[in-house]
């Protein structure tokens, strides 16, 4: 089966005339029969060749090692997690063979406390940012994906000079003070619900779909918002399941909205506890170590709020991953 597929990805063999197989170098010949792989590569591209065998070599070990690095850390955070106060004692901190399973830091985190708000709000915030951002980004680039809008260029053209400038720490600090918002949830939303480049993204994959489509529904009594909503989204969508993920991405592990405009720790996002706890070292209100003292320690529970902090994103990503494709390297081109 595989050689049949490798055969009808290389499309059909090429028959040579005499004149050809006497005019092809020595080399590309095996007993005075054309060797078809070897004539093809001689007339491809550098970067379009077969790999050689020892090229085939070379990357499967860079691949090896690349996934390794990746791999083995993330391994190690998610065992330790899982491991007991004598396992990760006996380890010296970070744990790579299983020992000692207990889920006692996740039962620690999540039985209330800072860790447990903080998971709550960072969901509330990317959940309630997502929608927004995607919905914001979805009407501006569907209004700007068409030439004849009114203030169309001076418009498009104030989005893409954010994508350089921007107004600087204070006058976002003052904007953001004087509209109320500061130890407020929306403060970690509204900054931050509309990206530039996500809007160009949608707005190319927009301009790629079939004007015949949208000009049928016009001459039939369709709306822009009928249009828009009944053709054009459901259409697009793998550009809105990739941009919702870079949405949702920004807002799970955004942190730095929260240092500047939340006081209160009951409204911490998750990222921000783990900035306070585990690189600053602070102890963590809310996880009783003298209780759980012998099941777990400090490492295991800071370990577990990292798994904590990447685990919906790694849920997440693989239903997204396959839109990646078309939604965005498409959008992209088209520009």
């Amino acid at each position: 089966m595989s050689v049949e597929l490798s055969q009808a990805a290389r499309g059909p063999q090429k028959v040579f005339t005499p004149a050809e197989i006497a005019a092809l170098p020595i080399d590309h010949r095996i007993d005075g029969i054309p060797n078809q792989r070897r004539h093809r590569n001689a007339n491809r591209p550098v970067w379009e060749e077969s790999p050689s065998t020892w090229g085939m070599i070379g990357k499967f070990l860079i691949l090896t090692v690349v996934v390794g690095l990746v791999a083995i850390p993330m391994w190690g955070i998610v065992v330790t997690s899982l491991s007991d106060a004598k396992t990760v004692q006996e380890a010296g901190g970070l744990v790579l063979f299983p020992k000692g399973i207990t889920f006692a830091s996740y039962a620690q985190l999540l039985s209330g406390g800072v860790v447990a708000q903080a998971a709550w709000v960072s969901v509330i915030v990317t959940v309630t940012g997502t929608v927004i951002a995607t919905v914001v980004s979805a009407l501006a680039a569907y209004g700007l994906s068409k030439p004849g809008t009114a203030l169309h260029r001076p418009i498009l053209f104030l989005f893409i000079i954010t994508m350089f400038f921007s107004a600087g720490l204070i006058p976002t600090y003052l904007w953001i003070s004087s509209l109320g918002l500061r130890n407020s949830l929306w403060a970690l939303i509204l900054p931050t619900c509309i990206s530039a480049f996500n809007l160009l993204i949608m707005r190319n994959f927009f301009m790629g779909i079939d004007t015949g489509i949208i000009e049928a529904a016009r001459i039939d009594g369709a709306s822009e918002w009928k249009i828009l909503f009944s053709i054009v989204m459901p259409m697009s969508k793998a550009v809105t399941a990739v941009i919702a993920l870079f949405y949702g991405v920004g807002f799970w592990n955004a942190f730095f909205n929260a240092v500047l405009y939340i006081d209160d720790s009951s409204k911490w996002p998750l990222q921000m506890v783990l900035r306070q706890y585990v690189l600053q070292g602070q102890s963590i209100p809310g996880v009783d170590f003298t209780v759980a003292q012998g099941q777990l320690n400090s490492v295991s529970i800071k370990m577990a709020i990292m798994v904590l902090a990447v685990l919906p994103i790694l849920i997440v990503y693989p239903f997204v991953q396959k839109h990646f494709t078309k939604g965005v390297i498409f959008g992209a081109i088209k520009g």
